[in-house]
């Protein structure tokens, strides 16, 4: 297929919320878009539940959002980039309703407003009850298929940066019909988080960070990549992607228990609402007891819930329970990666021609843990942040990209186990050591394994270097926070040579620090 007609214009890679607003954004300048899916379809974005946080209530404001996303983020937001994203946020918003979004209001046409975990006023804004991300993505696919000024190819994988004296100057991507080039000096990653990397997730499993790799083997520097977040209350289920019952459920009132009908976590400050990490772990380590885990609407939703969760309603009664007179079983699952590609406040990457938006960026928004659904919001406020710098950085002459091969399709299987067990809720200097030294053979190979087990091993480094618990990131080893710390880069280079450090000399390399 020939790509020559394009040349020069923008690339998109991925087909969520982050990649359809930031060419619908761009338009009326041509862009080209990239989605391994039909467009619209398996992302991240599209089974998002609980909403967009704004602050739009009458008692709210950008200075309480932030207030909140910096106690949420434990020490590490940039509190430049908290304050562009929360005082942002309603216009994006309104943005998005310009686009055709029919976010949920109430009799008196004001929007509804939900409360979620950490937050100190309700300000999370959905659409359909809990099926805010099909909305946003319906109606955005439609807007991106009516602009005659971005060209989409759907079923189309992007494999590979192409580079020419470190600039961008292509990507290689993999189709039904073989392997397809896009010479471009300006291309935006949008391609989601990593939860394929796992064995439970609530992200499509064919997103296991790709858009991480390609940056990192263009050369990118990756950051706060050890902080992964573990949504406490996925269905408890062989279903992969885990169904996710959204933390709005918890909002309204339902609680956790066991088996036994205990409140475990009644005494815990917040309780079902205290901070992601913080009802995860308690979630996970009554688990570890051996005891199973529930989540209770009975009381506090009852006969309500078809109609305010009709998704999770849905879903709930295809695996045979019923949330209004029964216990939902749940347990924690991959949800939110707050690492990512190193980006600035205009979404701008180490690499030149190279921005990120999404999950796939890392902003400084997030912290140490995410606070919820500021992620759909993240991606809205940059979009329009990124269009704007990439309109400003001028096309010039598109130098041709070296010829290179496409690699293998990625086969995750092997890598899968090693994360899990290595990277999970609760970490530790032996099972990252022994993640690293797993990793390392896969991801020097020229197989199947090498692009999952490279990501995995930057993602295992990251981790054994922070010798601290904090936020979404919780050592055995080192259970306390330090005093003063800051958010760390790596790049795929480094990543490996530490690896190989330890592999040869077999001590963690946080002790000979």
């Amino acid at each position: 297929m020939t790509t020559r007609h394009l040349a020069g214009q923008p690339v998109i890679i991925g087909g969520g919320i982050a990649g359809l607003l930031t060419a619908l954004h761009l338009s009326p300048d041509p862009v080209v878009l990239l989605t391994r899916a039909p467009l619209g379809a398996v992302s991240s974005s599209e089974l998002a539940q609980g909403g967009l946080a704004a602050s739009i209530a009458d008692d709210d404001s950008p200075a309480l959002h932030m207030a909140d996303t910096m106690t949420a983020g434990a020490g590490l937001c940039d509190p430049q980039i908290v304050r562009q994203v929360t005082e942002a946020a309603p216009d994006a918003i309104a943005t998005l309703e310009r686009f055709g979004v029919c976010f949920d209001r109430g009799s008196d046409g004001t929007l509804s407003l939900g409360l979620e975990a950490a937050h100190s006023r309700k300000r999370i804004v959905h659409a359909s009850g809990d099926g805010t991300g099909r909305e946003i993505m319906r109606a955005l696919a439609e807007a991106v298929r009516k602009t005659p000024s971005i060209t989409v190819f759907e079923h189309v994988e992007a494999r590979r940066l192409l580079l020419a004296d470190g600039i961008v100057c292509g990507v290689l991507a993999q189709s039904g019909n073989g392997p397809i080039t896009f010479p471009t000096n300006r291309v935006v990653m949008a391609t989601g988080g990593i939860g394929g990397l796992f064995e439970d997730t609530t992200n499509p499993i064919g997103c296991w960070g790709q858009g991480l790799l390609m940056a990192a083997r263009a050369g990118a520097a990756l950051v706060d990549l050890e902080f992964i977040q573990f949504h406490p209350t996925a269905l408890d289920g062989a279903g992969r992607p885990m169904r996710l019952v959204s933390e709005a459920v918890r909002g309204e009132g339902a609680v956790l228990i066991d088996e036994t009908g205990r409140r475990f976590l009644g005494d815990t400050p917040g309780a079902e609402l205290a901070p992601r990490d913080v009802v995860t772990r308690g979630v996970a380590a009554h688990m570890r007891k051996g005891h199973r885990v529930f989540l209770d609407a009975r009381k506090a939703i009852g006969s309500g819930f078809p109609e305010r969760f009709p998704a999770i309603n849905g879903f709930c009664h295809e695996a045979g329970i019923d949330p209004v007179c029964e216990p939902i079983p749940i347990r924690p699952a991959e949800h939110y990666h707050m690492g990512g590609i190193a980006v600035d406040g205009q979404g701008r990457s180490t690499v030149a021609g190279l921005w990120a938006c999404g999950e796939t960026a890392s902003t400084g928004l997030h912290g140490a843990n995410r606070l919820a659904s500021n992620s759909l919001i993240e991606a809205a406020v940059f979009a329009r942040k990124i269009a704007e710098s990439v309109v400003d950085t001028p096309a010039g002459t598109v130098r041709r990209p070296p010829p290179i091969d496409v690699p293998l399709p990625p086969d995750l299987a092997a890598i899968r186990p090693i994360v899990s067990q290595s990277l999970g809720v609760v970490r530790s200097g032996e099972g990252l050591c022994y993640g690293i030294e797993t990793l390392l053979p896969l991801a020097e190979e020229e197989s199947a394994d090498a692009d999952p087990a490279a990501l995995a091993l930057l993602i295992a480094v990251a981790a054994l270097r922070r010798t601290e618990s904090r936020g979404a990131h919780h050592r055995l080893d080192y259970p306390e926070k330090r005093a003063t710390t800051s958010r760390a880069l790596l790049t795929l280079r480094d990543a490996m040579e530490e690896a190989r450090e330890l592999a040869c000399n077999s001590m963690p390399l946080a002790r000979s620090a």
